[in-house]
């Protein structure tokens, strides 16, 4: 974080600032700086930390402020006192006070000039895009984009905390949960560059609809203006549709012919995804991108299309895309490989969208040689859509032709009912409660040529039984 006095962060996050007397007696004072890096998990907090003790949903950060003190926090934000011996401010909304410094701290460093922010939202690929984009800017200069999916009103401020005086790119993953949310990063971080990945059913039963979903994306791009660019997904028809919501140049990517950022000569192995791109300078190159699933080409051209808005030129952005070679920790990991068993771990997440893309690699990848086994569990989020679009890819799974379906979970039930009523099997599809009695019916039984695919929302923790697999073979 950026040098900033004590009373310069009480006064920011409007807090009142207390100095216990020993603490002042050692020297410390309104005037005095700190600067470093915030968090609200006390394990990650180092000498001259901040950390913010926010309320959350199973624990309190309060709780946590001796251990934060213990591994050298100078400076507690929390919405009470405690009788920590270190300087605190207290705050009314700890979540409020993390957001308002972090506008703070991009106000400061944008006023060096350098900086330039993308933000990135979608119902799918959002930390693949974000990753892509990083591995490309890196190479143009000092880049801050969030570890993992940190994407809401507390991860996202986190990440803009880590901005310093030199770095010339923020890359703001900006999720949301409901409206409003998008809007509220935004006033912290506004883009220059924003783009629209996706808009589909992840997450619709906490938006409640498809068309809260669609307003709460649009918010990415709305208050964009006429001299920042707006990088929307042409092969999605909600996400073109904002083409009349913006001020922005619109820069278009897909498949799509009309697409000035494309690919074409697309082709899906188990190594990865060949294509040619095809940048809106009308440059081609052709790119051996080493993320499985072709669906993740999409992410690719989104990725290119804001760094080449940015100015990076054709050859960067190729070199880096051919640098990553997967998209994420349990986003389509390929793991194992002994006896020629891959597992694909997916299970970071999952929503219809995702869960036939992934299904659809599978079936892409896989030699006559090889048997499809997919290991699912449930999407969670899906509200009214979810008996639904469980059982529409559970029919699909036997239209692909995968030899054999392990499902988990309750809340995935009617993926087993529906793949076993289409194809009329015997024994393809089976049901189990846990992912532990799921390891042990499939782990026997695997043989040499396997392709393993788990997949499931988060809450499911099947990420953790892909792993088990994997490390079965590794």
């Amino acid at each position: 974080m950026l040098q900033l006095t004590l009373h310069d962060i009480a006064e920011t996050i409007g807090g009142r600032l207390v100095i216990p007397d020993a603490v002042g007696a050692a020297g410390v004072s309104a005037s005095t700086v700190v600067s470093g890096a915030v968090d609200t998990d006390s394990r990650e907090i180092r000498d001259g930390g901040i950390f913010v003790a926010k309320p959350g949903e199973f624990s309190d950060g309060f709780l946590f402020i001796d251990k934060a003190v213990s591994a050298g926090a100078a400076l507690i934000i929390a919405e009470r006192p405690s009788d920590a011996l270190v300087a605190q401010i207290i705050v009314d909304d700890a979540v409020l006070a993390l957001g308002a410094l972090a506008t703070e701290v991009v106000r400061r460093v944008r006023a060096h000039g350098l900086l330039r922010i993308v933000g990135i939202t979608g119902s799918n690929g959002k930390t693949t895009t974000k990753n892509l984009l990083r591995s490309i800017l890196e190479s143009e200069g000092e880049t801050i984009a969030p570890r993992d999916s940190f994407n809401n009103e507390v991860g996202a401020p986190l990440t803009m905390l880590k901005l310093t005086p030199s770095s010339r790119y923020l890359v703001a993953e900006m999720g949301a949960s409901g409206p409003g949310e998008i809007t509220r990063l935004i006033r912290m971080a506004k883009p220059d560059v924003g783009v629209v990945l996706t808009v589909g059913l992840a997450h619709a039963g906490e938006f409640g609809g498809i068309a809260t979903t669609l307003a709460t994306k649009t918010e990415m791009v709305s208050d964009l203006e006429q001299t920042d660019v707006a990088v929307l997904n042409i092969d999605d028809a909600r996400v073109a549709g904002m083409a009349d919501k913006t001020a922005a140049r619109i820069v278009w990517f897909g498949l799509d012919e009309r697409a000035a950022v494309r690919a074409h000569d697309v082709s899906a192995h188990a190594g990865g995804t060949d294509f040619i791109l095809t940048l809106a300078s009308g440059e081609r190159r052709p790119v051996r991108f080493r993320v499985l699933g072709e669906h993740h080409v999409m992410n690719a051209l989104a990725a290119a299309a804001a760094a080449e808005s940015l100015g990076v030129g054709i050859d960067r952005i190729v070199d880096a895309l051919q640098t990553v070679t997967r998209a994420e920790r349990w986003r389509m990991e390929v793991l194992g490989g002994r006896d020629n068993v891959t597992v694909i771990n997916d299970a970071y997440n999952a929503s219809p969208d995702s869960m036939v893309a992934g299904l659809k690699t599978l079936a892409q990848i896989a030699t006559p040689a090889s048997r499809k086994i997919a290991v699912l569990g449930e999407m969670s989020e899906l509200g009214e859509f979810s008996l639904e679009e469980h059982d529409r890819i559970g029919r699909m799974i036997v239209r692909l032709g995968i030899e054999k379906l392990i499902v988990v979970g309750e809340g995935a039930r009617a993926l087993h009912l529906a793949a076993t009523h289409e194809g009329s099997w015997d024994g393809e599809s089976q049901f189990v409660d846990t992912a532990d009695e799921a390891y042990d019916a499939l782990a026997p039984e695997l043989k040499p040529g396997d392709i393993v695919f788990v997949k499931s929302s988060n809450s499911a923790g099947l990420r953790f039984l892909g792993d088990r697999l994997g490390e079965l073979y590794a």
